[in-house]
């Protein structure tokens, strides 16, 4: 059994203390509990009126332990995991053991049991569970055990960064990152930031039919005084799940970032939202460098033709240069199919510069140029169509959920160390 573990869990034997973060608003996160008794979920859905959890997404299900089990076995798993066992001691470390099988590396788990056995406890926490709470409890309890996961101080950040830059203008970076980003939000229900990062030319306003009065640059001149508070109101929201903090698009100044100026808005972005998605101009700058250096996934989006497999060659063995000890960049070939136009195939084309092909995306001019024009996804206009598969597929990987061979669930949960899933 393997879930992630709470720093600050204590044992059952020590006091419980108020903590001092008892204040902090949890961040986005998505929390599914499974009750086996009534009482239970009133439990849990009285503690989501706490005001701590304004921002959270919580749904009770019945069934306990084996209708969680039951229910990952087809559908991804939240950030967090509730759930109530009346196993006998012996039984309930075997029946967590089913539960992990089926659920991704990055999910947390706290248990409500009805044994108030210390052995048991710290078998449970050694084992990876984030926290067992013994039943009849309340409701600021469990507030304040999900608040020391997500909103103490020093807890891991709970949001993954991935970044998506081409290799030459126009190979259409920034409309597959909006995609694959609507497609994490729709398929796994967790909220996701993206991060307009062309401050002149961006276009994440445009493709989510958006013209909001703050974003990126208002978070950028406000250097130092940015807050998850002050973030939240400078995001705008695109959709269900989908936030958005857009580029000015003006040329009235010009935009010189130095090579940290992003750093802080990203850190606070990991904070308070699961998925953080960049949209990375097409250029060479210390801040771009600095940014490919630092994030957790790194995908490279590129043209079937020559200048773009220099231009991603060079990408990728720089990439690699800077982050050694990171995951390698991905590559996902786009508009593959142009009429008349002598490609290089997507595979010969990975070949070359080393890196594992993600995704291969036919042209279609007819459908994304819908889409563009409309100010939405490939999804809302022809939910139907197959790329968004691709879409979802990427999507899956880059957070960490399946290999592009569509790998199960459980794979993730023999990996030797759940926190490289989440790095500060």
């Amino acid at each position: 059994m393997s879930f992630l573990t709470g720093k600050d869990a204590k044992p059952a034997e020590e006091p419980a203390t108020e903590v001092a973060t008892g204040a902090r608003l949890l961040p986005r996160i998505t929390i599914q509990a499974f009750c086996e008794h009534s009482q239970t979920a009133e439990l849990v859905e009285a503690a989501a009126h706490d005001r701590r959890m304004s921002k959270v997404a919580l749904t009770t299900h019945n069934g306990g332990l084996e209708g969680a089990v039951e229910s990952y076995k087809s559908n991804p798993t939240p950030n967090l995991i509730i759930v109530e066992t009346s196993l006998p001691t012996e039984e309930i470390p075997h029946a967590l053991d089913r539960l992990a099988e089926v659920c991704d590396a990055s999910t947390r788990l706290i248990v409500l049991g009805h044994v108030n056995d210390v052995l048991l406890y710290r078998e449970l926490i050694r084992s990876g569970v984030s926290e067992y709470l013994v039943l009849p409890t309340d409701a600021h309890t469990i507030v304040s055990a999900i608040s020391d996961l997500f909103a103490a101080e020093g807890a891991a950040p709970i949001g993954r960064t991935i970044g998506f830059v081409t290799a030459k203008g126009g190979a259409g970076a920034s409309t597959i990152a909006h995609n694959v980003a609507w497609a994490i939000s729709q398929h796994l229900k967790q909220d996701v930031l993206i991060l307009d990062m062309d401050l002149p030319f961006g276009t994440a306003g445009l493709n989510f039919n958006q013209d909001p009065p703050h974003g990126m640059a208002d978070v950028l001149a406000a250097t130092g005084k940015v807050d998850p508070t002050m973030l939240d109101r400078l995001m705008s929201k695109a959709a269900n799940h989908i936030n958005l903090l857009t580029a000015p698009a003006m040329l009235d100044k010009t935009f010189d970032q130095g090579e940290r100026d992003f750093e802080q808005v990203m850190e606070l972005a990991q904070k308070t939202t699961p998925v953080v998605i960049l949209d990375i101009p097409h250029a060479w700058t210390a801040w771009v460098r600095h940014t490919l250096a630092t994030i957790d996934e790194v995908v490279i989006v590129a043209e079937p033709d020559l200048a773009n497999l220099r231009n991603a060659k060079n990408l990728s063995d720089t990439i690699k240069a800077l982050r050694p000890t990171e995951s390698e960049p991905l590559l996902v070939v786009n508009k593959i199919g142009v009429p008349k136009r002598p490609e290089i195939s997507p595979q010969e084309f990975a070949t070359s510069i080393e890196c594992k092909l993600l995704g291969q995306i036919p042209f279609d001019a007819v459908t994304f140029g819908t889409a563009a024009n409309n100010g939405q996804m490939l999804a809302e206009v022809a939910p139907n169509n197959r790329i968004n598969d691709i879409f979802r597929t990427i999507g899956m990987h880059v957070t960490g959920r399946s290999a592009p061979e569509a790998a199960g669930k459980g794979s993730a949960f023999k990996m030797p160390s759940f926190l490289k899933l989440k790095k500060a």
